[in-house]
């Protein structure tokens, strides 16, 4: 069976790129405006033509140009990618329907439907929060499907929780994806995962004592791994007996043995560690995403929180990744 070769757009870091390679599909372009992240996926995809760039500025004609030196006509692609989501979060309480962000996810198809005249696009798969289907976006979500319908593919909404494809967290996202194989889409269904170990203590408990931020430290001299570094701790809750307590979002500790919350933070909001005392370390944050001890993330620590909070946990990616091998060979 001959798989489609994957383009990415809004890849981000790859989280959701990670799963599809692990799943043996091929990754050859993928384009993000974050320098930090297309430094990020250049060093962790090597074969993959990674670029940064603004896609409401490039367009879909800037696309095409770009797959040109990459892909010859006609061939099998899927594209994959996570449009930004906070215009659609419910955690942005100030979120509103006339949000510019909220028409990335038309710019996006628009881009598949301008790539559908030169290759053979076979399916078409992204990720969002659950706050896209919430009644105050009705149209935006509405014009979202209408345009997979108008373009030729066969749309799937689906909620899924990263708990039931192994990931230690309790993030739950919409994946949109359309094939153009009716049958196909008929035949995907991702495969949850037995349930395993699936706590904080699991995923985090044997890891040494992390670095603390400091201006000139060179990343490549933090033991164990250069993404185990952290803010260092200068509230007072740290410092409290029993360390940092519960308050709010700013402040949300995670117990050893429960997964971990949604792993999505603002700047200062990464979560505190279970013994209260500091933030978890990005390393920490990225094993609770389910990447694994190979990746490493490029950029500023803000630069890294960004990455692994728009991050899709890769098991959750390679699962997707499987349903799709699984739902075109079946229906071949």
């Amino acid at each position: 069976m001959i798989l489609p070769k994957i383009v990415s757009l809004f890849s981000g870091a790859g989280g959701l790129d990670l799963g599809f390679v692990q799943a043996n599909f091929q990754l050859s372009f993928a384009v993000d405006i974050s320098d930090a992240a297309i430094r990020t996926h250049r060093r962790n995809f090597k074969g993959a033509v990674s670029i940064a760039a603004d896609l409401e500025k490039l367009g879909p004609k800037g696309v095409l140009e770009h797959l040109d030196a990459i892909l010859e006509p006609g061939e099998l692609i899927g594209i994959i990618g996570g449009p930004p989501c906070q215009g659609f979060s419910r955690a942005n309480t100030g979120s509103h329907t006339h949000d510019p962000r909220n028409f990335l996810p038309l710019l996006y198809l628009q881009i598949v439907e301008a790539l559908q005249e030169k290759y053979s696009v076979e399916f078409v798969l992204f990720e969002n929060v659950p706050g896209i289907r919430d009644a105050k976006h009705a149209v935006t979500f509405d014009g979202i499907l209408s345009k997979f319908r108008e373009i030729g593919f066969t749309p799937d909404v689906r909620e899924y929780s990263a708990l039931d494809y192994g990931v230690a967290q309790t993030r739950n996202r919409v994946i949109i994806s359309g094939f153009r194989d009716e049958v196909v889409a008929r035949n995907f269904k991702p495969k949850k995962v037995e349930p395993k170990d699936l706590t904080v203590r699991a995923k985090i408990g044997a890891l040494p004592e992390p670095v603390f931020f400091a201006r000139g430290l060179d990343r490549t001299a933090i033991p164990h791994h250069e993404n185990h570094w952290t803010m260092r701790p200068l509230s007072k809750r740290f410092s409290q007996p029993g360390g940092a307590v519960q308050a709010g979002r700013s402040f949300r500790r995670l117990k050893w043995d429960k997964p971990s919350p949604t792993v999505a933070y603002g700047h200062r909001e990464i979560h505190v560690h279970p013994e209260g005392r500091r933030r978890l370390s990005i390393y920490e944050a990225m094993l609770l995403q389910g990447f694994p001890s190979t990746f490493v993330l490029e950029g500023t620590l803000s630069a890294q929180v960004e990455q692994v909070s728009n991050a899709v946990p890769p098991p959750l990616a390679r699962s997707l990744a499987n349903a799709i091998k699984i739902a075109k060979y079946s229906a071949s």
